[in-house]
């Protein structure tokens, strides 16, 4: 939807961005929070790549309260969180019975547009370009950015341990084969 968005506002590539990663990174949070019975506002959570099958849950960027969640929940709660957080928009659409989700995309768009319209700065996990980060170019995906006046500021990278960092690379061939098909519209 972001390259399409593109592709028909004709705007430049670091003025147009999407919301995926601001909503899987909220569920994920909600559900970290929930598995640890402490409020979702101590828990730190990020998620990136894609928002469907390929995203990627980063547990190494996850703390509470400042720690990380390695050292607050056993390797195996912590895959069952991830998972649930990649097939949380099907949890939600099963809770609502009609419908989909629309308070945390209408949430998601507040904030990003707060960012932009006070030139903030603030960093938030968004649909951007990349070009060359991660050693991916010329793609729409889920990565960390800096938002103000002129939309994506910069791409900001984290470390990403070596799975973490295959997954994104997955995701973006899997959003680029997509992305491509928006060309042909």
């Amino acid at each position: 939807m972001t390259a399409l968005a593109a592709k028909v506002s004709g705007f430049e590539k670091h003025k147009v961005m999407g919301q995926a990663g601001m909503l899987d990174t909220a569920r994920f949070s909600h559900f970290v929070a929930e598995a640890l019975n402490v409020p979702v506002a101590s828990v730190k959570t990020l998620t990136l790549g894609s928002h469907g099958d390929t995203m990627v849950p980063v547990p190494s960027a996850c703390t509470v309260d400042g720690k990380p969640l390695a050292d607050l929940l056993p390797k195996e709660k912590i895959d069952e969180l991830v998972e649930r957080t990649r097939n949380g928009g099907a949890e939600i659409v099963g809770l609502l019975k009609t419908g989909s989700a629309y308070f945390a995309p209408s949430a998601a768009a507040a904030r990003m547009a707060r960012a932009v319209a006070e030139d903030s700065g603030a960093i938030m996990p968004v649909c951007s370009w990349v070009d060359g980060e991660y050693g991916i170019s010329g793609v729409y995906l889920g990565v960390e950015a800096e938002i103000g006046k002129e939309g994506v500021r910069r791409v900001v990278e984290r470390e990403l341990t070596d799975s973490e960092l295959a997954a994104l690379k997955q995701a973006a061939e899997a959003v680029r084969s997509k992305q491509a098909d928006v060309e042909n519209l």
